[in-house]
Formats: structure tokens, sequence, C-alpha cells
């Protein structure tokens, strides 16, 4: 069983989850990101969270410098909580994400549909590289290591032969 860290993963994937990976998290800053939602009472009512389970998630999200709170109100004082730039770049991972969800989670038709703002047209997330364009087939795409990695080597800029991280 997976503990609440990922210490032993040497993987921008562990170190995500870590931040963002409780499912709580994710559909506060969904809520945020799609819905609007800022303030507490927003959350609790949209999720049906318990209360002490979304007071524990926005303090962890404000920590992780994902959002941050705001006053409001003075008399009585009241926070809102809005996603910073590390927030709002969540965006295209929960775009991903909805997409498998709609492919793979579920036999009903999509719930949601993101859309473009300007001109109303569907956004979707796709997977590119930076000389060919998008690719579709997995079976393309290939991990190597990073300098990130303990078993990079910075002489030839690349780790042991078909090893990924």
């Amino acid at each position: 069983m997976l503990g609440k860290t990922y210490e032993s993963q040497v993987c921008s994937i562990a170190r995500a989850l870590e931040v963002i990976g409780e499912r709580w998290s994710l559909l506060i800053v969904r809520d945020a990101l799609f819905g609007g939602a800022t303030r507490y009472r927003d959350f609790q009512h949209n999720l049906g969270i318990a209360t002490n389970v979304l007071k524990t998630r926005l303090d962890s999200l404000v920590q992780a410098g994902i959002m941050y709170r705001h006053r409001y109100s003075e008399q009585p004082e009241l926070f809102e909580y809005l996603l910073t730039e590390k927030g709002r770049a969540l965006a295209p991972a929960l775009v991903a994400l909805t997409e498998w969800g709609d492919r793979w989670a579920t036999d009903e038709q999509p719930p949601i549909f993101y859309i473009h703002s300007t001109c109303g047209n569907g956004i979707t997330e796709q997977t590119m590289c930076a000389h060919c364009g998008r690719v579709d087939e997995p079976a393309e795409i290939n991990a190597i290591l990073g300098p990130g990695h303990p078993l990079w080597t910075p002489a030839t800029g690349e780790g042991p032969a078909g090893s990924a991280g």
C-alpha cells in the first residue's frame, strides 16, 4: 500500500501526486478553475465534502502555493481562496484527465465540455512533439532520464540505456 509520500520515487508524477494527488484537492481546483468557486461555502456546497476535510484540503493547497487566502470582508472576517499561477497551470492536466475519464471511466455521454471563451470551439489536451507536432500513439513516446535523475550522466546528457525516470 502506498503511503502519503513517494520519497523513493525519482519521478515528477510522484512529486505532483504528493502535492495534488488527494482526490478532493483536484476537485477543489477543478471547481476553482472551471466553476468560479472561491469561497469556503461554495466548495462545501458544490462538493458535499465534510467541513473538516475541506479545511484540511484548502490549507494544504494554500501551503503548496496552489491557492492563497484573500480576505474579502473585515466585519465579519471572511476569506476566499484564489488560485495562484501554479494552481491555474493545472488546467491542462485537468482537461486531459477529463478526456481520459470521458473515454475510459464511463459508458455515458460527457457531462461537461471545455470550450474556448473567445471563439466557442472545444478545448482538448494533446501530446505534442516540438518538431513533428501531435503524437497520438503512446508507443511513440519514450521516457529518458533527465538532469534531475540521480543516474543521469552530464557528460552524455543521458542515463543508462533503456532506463526511464
